[in-house]
């Protein structure tokens, strides 16, 4: 690893996409939202103040990933301490499965949601650890939501994409709200404003978290789910799901040290994917060798393995999980070791955990030496595809992340039960300095999103921007091999498919797999470094 490298390689960009700073950074995946975060910098904010502002701001401008019924997770560096936040929602007391006559009802609808956690996380964070007042920290994103943004040719392509799951679902909130009259997804560059969406941040502003949680909010939502037989209810909502302050997980890749989320996150699926690829000589993760990315493949798909076959819910089995073991040198060696000529064939064939969500990521440093990285979603693109009648928001689906056919699965669809997680946010320190704060969405990808521009970066000593837009590939438990087929040489799709990959070819910066948005303090010099991924909208900023 080269730290000149990487860091003296950096090259800003015209675009936006790759962003230099003194005085701290911000990276979203959209431009008003990293200038909601930039802006509280400006005012003197930390990363917090930050985050928060342009996490808000996400919900308004990019709702088809993230918003105020969603769930958010993060990894937080704040005055020298690494903590892990757990952002759980909760399923509503009256979802039991003898209420549920057809699991799709947990895919799209009023009866898909959990109870909102996005808004209690940001209010948590603020209170605990921001600086600027409240009602600063919530402006940007009220002027957005009133004044309106201009939708982005994803977003159009998106709404395309989903429009006929918007016109099927009952009563269709989701498509008067997101779509253009009603019927037809927006063109690329038409305002849209959200005005119902704005009032109600402006009650959050005004009196805080609680008023999404109680009050006349809290009946609102009550009342919309009454009339479309959903079973969120204002008793819900009051048990406020408050983040959980969690000991983050942490292993060395090289001589970089990872800090990342402990379950329910997938931080130890990363964490355990890095600890396998160790095993591989440097040069090999280097060179463009197709026997490398078989081994890399194998790599992600026994990670994956291990964490859908050991779920762990730290609410319910707090004795149960041993990481020391499951992140062991020696247990990573026993899987590299696995690793043969052609695909493993013990491993299951069949795609057996097919998942195809929405999230996004925003990162944060400032000059204060803290760091904040939120990975938020309302789960499947535009989540259940129905929202809250008055109040402007999409409810999620993370109904359907949840376990309904085993009793004994920690996460068992029963009342207050928390949903799977596949978020893997990370903070990295060099020789125990903060220096780099990363994330991705991309559901069960976001694991080898994230192995990936790491590697790229610690072994290959690339620049944070070179590592964002190197191409990217992605195996399932069944053998699914996922990869930018344009991107790669012909010899290694060749040998990938002869060894057993069932090769599925994906576009040059395919959407599909992950969107890393990525804050870097130089060691070398006094910069910030910050990258915004190329397969989105976002920028990087900062003062």
């Amino acid at each position: 690893m080269r730290l000149d490298k990487i860091e003296g390689r950096f090259v800003p960009s015209e675009d936006g996409k790759c962003a230099v700073a003194h005085r701290g950074m911000v990276s979203t995946a959209f431009p008003a939202a990293t200038e909601a975060g930039v802006e509280m910098l400006r005012k003197g904010g930390n990363a917090v103040d930050a985050a928060c502002a342009a996490a808000f701001a996400l919900g308004v401008c990019e709702p088809q990933a993230s918003g105020l019924g969603g769930q958010s997770h993060a990894i937080l560096h704040f005055q020298g301490k690494t903590i892990a936040i757990d952002g759980s929602s909760r399923v509503p007391s009256l979802a039991h499965l003898d209420q549920i006559s057809d699991s799709r009802e947990l895919v799209k609808g009023y009866r898909a949601t959990t109870v909102p956690s996005t808004p209690a996380v940001l209010g948590y964070l603020h209170f605990r650890y921001g600086s600027l007042d409240w009602q600063e920290v919530l402006k940007p994103a009220i002027q957005i939501a009133s004044e309106g943004y201009a939708i982005t040719q994803l977003q159009h392509n998106l709404q395309k994409r989903e429009l006929n799951y918007f016109l099927k679902t009952p009563g269709r909130s989701g498509a008067q709200y997101f779509l253009k009259d009603g019927k037809q997804p927006y063109d690329v560059g038409d305002l849209f404003k959200q005005p119902d969406l704005a009032r109600l941040l402006e009650k959050i502003a005004w009196h805080g978290i609680k008023a999404f949680y109680t009050g006349a909010v809290a009946k609102q939502i009550d009342d919309d789910m009454r009339q479309n037989d959903g079973f969120l209810r204002t008793e819900d909502l009051a048990h406020i799901p408050w983040p959980v302050e969690r000991k983050p997980l942490h292993r060395n890749y090289r001589s970089v040290k990872v800090f990342t989320c402990p379950p329910p996150s997938a931080g130890r699926t990363l964490l355990l994917t890095l600890q396998v690829l160790k095993y591989l000589p440097p040069h090999l993760l280097r060179e463009r060798d197709p026997k490398s990315f078989h081994f890399i493949a194998e790599a992600f798909r026994k990670a994956l393995l291990n964490h859908k076959e050991r779920p762990f819910d730290p609410n319910v089995y707090p004795q149960l999980p041993d990481d020391k073991k499951l992140l062991s040198s020696s247990y990573a060696k026993k899987l590299s070791a696995s690793i043969c000529d052609v695909i493993d064939s013990t491993l299951p064939l069949s795609d057996i955990f097919p998942i195809q969500n929405d999230t996004t990521h925003l990162s944060v440093m400032d000059n204060q030496g803290n760091a904040i990285g939120i990975t938020q979603s309302i789960e499947l693109v535009y989540g259940s595809k129905v929202a809250a009648a008055g109040l402007g928001f999409l409810y999620n689906n993370y109904m359907s992340s949840l376990e309904f056919k085993d009793p004994s699965h920690p996460y068992y669809l029963r009342p207050n039960a928390i949903p799977w997680s596949s978020v893997a946010p990370i903070i990295c320190f060099y020789r125990d300095k903060l220096w780099l704060v990363a994330g991705s969405p991309g559901s069960a990808r976001i694991f080898s999103t994230m192995s990936q521009f790491l590697f790229n970066i610690i072994d290959s000593s690339m620049p944070i921007s070179s590592a964002m837009t190197h191409p990217r590939f992605h195996c399932s438990v069944g053998g699914t091999l996922s990869i930018e087929a344009e991107r790669f040489p012909a010899e290694v799709l060749d040998y990938l498919q002869s060894v057993g990959y069932k090769m599925d070819l994906r576009e040059p910066y395919s959407f599909y797999l992950g969107a890393v948005h990525a804050v870097l303090k130089c060691q070398t010099s006094e910069q910030f470094q910050g990258v915004a991924e190329i397969r989105r909208d976002g920028l990087a900023g900062g003062i």
